[in-house]
């Protein structure tokens, strides 16, 4: 059991990394969509193309009267973010706790 409990815990604390990391990635391009970007600058299309998949299927459920110039899917994802980090991680870690 002693295992099982180091892995779930190790695999709860790498889901946090990375989910800490894309917090980060979709702030600073929402940030950076503020400036009128160059779309050929390799950063901004990196941005584009991690955060895209989940920014995009957000916008879509979006009702017609939330899209008014100003994009809250990126709001969204991030509390989407630390929902999970809370709820997922946290029942991880009991899980973890009560393997061990």
């Amino acid at each position: 059991m002693f295992v099982l409990s180091t892995f779930l815990l190790s695999i709860t604390r790498i889901l946090d990394i990375v989910l800490t990391v894309y917090y980060w990635l979709i702030i600073v391009r929402a940030l950076i969509s503020w400036v009128n970007p160059d779309p050929f600058n390799p950063v901004v299309q990196f941005l584009q193309g991690i955060t895209e998949p989940v920014l995009n299927p957000i916008r879509k459920m979006l009702p017609f009267g939330f899209k008014f110039g100003l994009d809250l899917s990126p709001f969204i994802a991030v509390l989407l973010i630390i929902f999970l980090q809370s709820f997922l991680l946290g029942v991880l870690r009991h899980w973890a706790y009560l393997a061990g």
